[in-house]
């Protein structure tokens, strides 16, 4: 594994280059995508004018569609037919990857209760995903509302945070007067 302290256009690069000339995914520095952050952080907030500026920002817009670029080959990589390939794969992309096999096995889930007549499974699966709660961060103002659940949630004010009915927390989010709020951010 090739140690990285240092990121810049050129070994981006080359670890660019050696993940699309081999098939599987390649082992590569744990830190790549810190190196890369803290190079594109450092890289924007740099005060220039004219000339400067404007090679500035073209330096960022090629790190960023080659680490953009980096990230979905290796993803795409990992995702195998069956199961995925966790080897050699940064945590970072462990993160994007453990929903896809959590779909995974809600689809075969679905498609097993299905198949094999359980429509007590079927039934209990839908109700939970409709009763489920979901967090929400609000744009604007709202009143009181009454939820799915028959239970009062609000008034709101704009950046308040609050954990809704699913139903509710879609309607809000359709209406773009809130948006979903990932416990991760």
């Amino acid at each position: 594994m090739s140690e990285i302290k240092k990121i810049d256009v050129n070994s981006l690069y080359a670890i660019l280059l050696r993940e699309v000339e081999n098939d599987s995914v390649q082992e590569i520095d744990p830190k790549l995508y810190l190196n890369i952050a803290e190079f594109l952080g450092n890289l924007k907030n740099q005060d220039y004018d004219g000339i400067e500026s404007k090679i500035t920002n073209s330096l960022a817009k090629i790190i960023s569609d080659m680490m953009s670029l980096l990230l979905k080959i290796r993803i795409d990589k990992a995702i195998g037919p069956d199961e995925i390939d966790y080897s050699n794969l940064l945590d970072e992309e462990r993160f994007i990857l453990d929903s896809e096999d959590e779909m995974r096995q809600r689809k075969d889930t679905i498609l097993s209760a299905t198949l094999n007549g359980r429509l007590k499974l079927l039934e209990t699966l839908a109700e939970n995903h409709r009763s489920r709660s979901v967090a929400v961060r609000f744009l604007k103002s709202i009143d009181q509302i009454v939820g799915t659940d028959l239970h009062a949630y609000g008034p709101f004010e704009a950046e308040d945070v609050a954990t809704l009915p699913f139903e509710n927390a879609r309607a809000l989010i359709t209406k773009k007067v809130a948006v979903k709020v990932s416990w991760e951010d």
